[in-house]
């Protein structure tokens, strides 16, 4: 009897850790099918300095590079996005590493060992830190839902739809569950 919840407790783990992989796989979606005019291009809806497409990605991957020092130290970060400079291409990049080493974070935290040196989870620069676990899955997963539809929304107001295979293509979570090779 004791062997079911460990085997329940894998099971969650390998499903949360599989879930960060098709986060990345829908940012790559995006990256790949964005209307390269909608990359830097701006509304006159957008108050002050709004951020433009470049921007939010560069955003997310520094960000990943923020939870990475401040939880993993050890893991090696690569290197930060300039919100004003960096190419699609450089971003589709960056990001995949970033989120490669986002799931070694995630891996370590959510295993349970009492040896792990991911134990906490300082989110940002003011608040506190929490346990490292599934509250760090599930603030870094919605982190990134979050940008994606102002990402999704921007690209609409500005004229640059994505097509559906993009735009819609993120709610196949079968397909690329598939694709990414998980079951």
């Amino acid at each position: 009897m004791a062997h079911q919840p460990d085997t329940a407790l894998v099971e969650i783990r390998d499903t949360l850790l599989e879930t960060y992989a098709v986060n990345d796989a829908m940012n790559q979606l995006i990256l790949a099918r964005l209307d390269p005019r909608a990359w830097r291009a701006t509304s006159s809806a957008q108050k002050g300095d709004g951020r433009t497409i470049a921007a939010i990605f560069a955003h997310l991957h520094n960000v990943r590079l923020l939870w990475l020092k401040n939880s993993a130290p050890h893991l090696k970060r690569p290197a930060p996005l300039d919100p004003h400079r960096c190419t699609i291409k450089q971003a589709a990049a960056a990001h995949k590493k970033s989120a490669v080493q986002c799931l070694r974070m995630l891996a370590e935290a959510l295993s349970g060992a009492p040896d792990r040196r991911v134990t906490k989870f300082p989110r940002d620069g003011w608040g506190r830190a929490w346990p490292a676990g599934g509250t760090m899955f599930a603030y870094m997963f919605s982190h990134e839902a979050h940008h994606r539809g102002q990402i999704l929304m921007l690209a609409h107001q500005l004229g640059y739809r994505l097509p559906d295979q993009a735009a819609y293509g993120i709610w196949h979570w079968d397909q690329i569950w598939k694709d990414r090779g998980f079951t």
